[in-house]
């Protein structure tokens, strides 16, 4: 299983939220760069960046700072956050990132979703799948739908989305363990490459989603917070 760091930027600076409440946050360092580059020297490959700003403001806002990080490291950066148009997409790519999430854009425009999908393919696009109450929540996670998490990413895989990044934000920044119940039902499908994400505190949680079969698991503030050391992480468990 691969584990994915999160960096989540928020006024150019690496923070994390509590269950997507942007007045619940927590600076973790000035410099998200320098972040980065703390996870590549603990031998981590792969990097997922949320851009908080741009989440908000639907459009992209922190492409320098992907930019930045894509040029003095080697990490693999997967991208999301207020990619809303063809030109978040490009910018994002041009920028560095290695591959993008679409969430919102999933939801509320899934032709042009499906159109990149079709453009850049399935390597390159990662369907964001952030719920709440088992229902998908968009917009920096301000409003709810009335899609199920479960038919909405079924849905998707069956038009050919191959990694999904599903996060329960009831979960999110808690440190009290990820939605295993909700993953053992998405896993379901086994055309789904789920990424877990949100609540994760402990190595074992890491563990256990492993053996669910879970391709990939993003860590947050299990690690700013020292609950894991990012140097037992590797890229791999």
């Amino acid at each position: 299983m691969r584990i994915i760091p999160a960096i989540d930027v928020l006024g150019g600076k690496c923070v994390r939220l509590q269950q997507g409440d942007y007045q619940k946050n927590k600076v973790y360092n000035e410099n998200p760069l320098e972040v980065a580059k703390e996870f590549e020297a603990n031998g981590i490959k792969y990097l997922h960046m949320v851009d908080l700003d741009g989440a908000k403001s639907k459009q992209i806002v922190n492409y320098k700072i992907l930019e930045e990080v894509a040029t003095h490291t080697n990490l693999k950066i997967d991208f999301g956050g207020g990619i809303k148009s063809n030109e978040d997409v490009k910018i994002a790519f041009e920028s560095g990132a290695a591959q993008i999430t679409g969430g919102s854009i999933a939801a509320k425009n899934p032709a042009l979703f499906l159109e990149w999908l079709s453009i850049y393919g399935k390597e390159k696009i990662i369907l964001g799948a952030d719920c709440k109450n088992q229902k998908i929540a968009t917009n920096a996670w301000l409003e709810s739908t009335e899609l199920n998490v479960i038919d909405f990413i079924n849905e998707y895989v069956g038009k050919g989305i191959q990694s999904v990044i599903c996060t329960d934000i009831a979960k999110d920044g808690m440190l009290q363990g990820p939605s295993f119940d909700l993953y053992e039902k998405i896993l379901q499908n086994k055309k789904v490459n789920l990424i877990a994400s949100g609540g994760i505190a402990s190595m074992d949680d890491l563990v256990k989603l492993k053996a669910m079969g879970c391709e990939g698991a993003i860590v947050g503030k299990a690690i700013y917070e020292g609950r894991v050391e990012i140097g037992d992480l590797k890229f791999k468990i």
